[in-house]
């Protein structure tokens, strides 16, 4: 299997059946299923966290291209995550009834954080099937800015370690199908609240993996580039994910289920990550 085929094969298993097994797990609850999928959530960011601090951000050190190189990185990662995250929200929200001045700024239920309430607006109109199709890509581009940063860790792993699929790259593509699973329980659960069929909610959630074999593609070819290349798509990858954690998993977490154990899951989750890592 050449270098760029054994990429996507690996990263299709860690995107696309990690996200669709966490949705087959999803359609397999109950519909008030806050309490577990906030836990697991908090857990997955715990794994995340893990890979940005004792993997993504010491390797992008490694490469010499100079500590406040990777610290721009990071900022670039943060701020274009942030940026387009909030311009779909500035987008779609006014759409929403129930997304007022007295709302929470961030997501507090899971068809927030994917925007499936925002297409299920449109289905409540009825509106054309060109607004529908707008609302649908809203939501697979809001999924993305989960998916693409993920496959870059990858991809940009796999290239620093001259293309060949193992140590690092292969952790990584472990500990990313890990935090896919509960990821892949908020595509699916809210889907299959909003009437869609389980069936077709759990092969949806599966296709919303594919950016992360786009994210792994971009990730390697940036790495390829020579140190700087790959210094700039780990760091702006742990950024994206640093930003997604901190501003959008941990507090819908803690919003979705007002308790202390989503912080103790969160630690567990950073625990396993450096046992895995390590």
């Amino acid at each position: 299997m050449g270098v760029i085929a054994t990429l996507i094969f690996t990263t299709a298993l860690a995107g696309v059946a990690g996200t669709g097994l966490g949705g087959l797990i999803g359609a397999l609850l109950q519909k008030d299923s806050n309490r577990t999928v906030s836990l697991l959530l908090s857990f997955a960011g715990g794994v995340m966290l893990s890979v940005v601090c004792f993997d993504l951000v010491t390797e992008s050190i490694e490469t010499n291209a100079g500590v406040w190189f990777v610290v721009a990185s990071i900022a670039i990662g943060v701020s274009v995550t942030f940026l387009l995250n909030h311009l779909i929200d500035r987008a779609t929200n006014p759409e929403v009834p129930h997304i007022d001045a007295n709302h929470p700024k961030t997501a507090d239920d899971l068809d927030e954080l994917i925007h499936s309430d925002h297409l299920e607006q449109h289905y409540a109109r009825n509106d054309s099937k060109l607004g529908l199709f707008v609302a649908g890509i809203v939501m697979a581009s809001a999924i993305a800015l989960h998916n693409v940063p993920e496959g870059m860790t990858i991809g940009a792993s796999y290239a620093s370690g001259d293309g060949v699929m193992g140590g690092a790259a292969l952790v990584l593509a472990v500990l990313i199908g890990l935090h896919n699973i509960p990821e892949g329980m908020a595509v699916s659960v809210p889907l299959i609240s909003g009437g869609m069929a389980k069936w077709k909610a759990v092969l949806l959630t599966a296709c919303s993996g594919v950016p992360t074999i786009l994210g792994a593609l971009l990730g390697y070819v940036m790495g390829e580039l020579g140190p700087l290349g790959l210094t700039m798509s780990l760091g702006f990858a742990s950024g994206a994910m640093l930003y997604v954690v901190f501003g959008e998993i941990l507090p819908q977490s803690i919003l979705m289920y007002h308790s202390k154990l989503p912080a103790f899951s969160t630690i567990v989750g950073i625990l396993v990550g450096m046992l895995i890592i390590f």
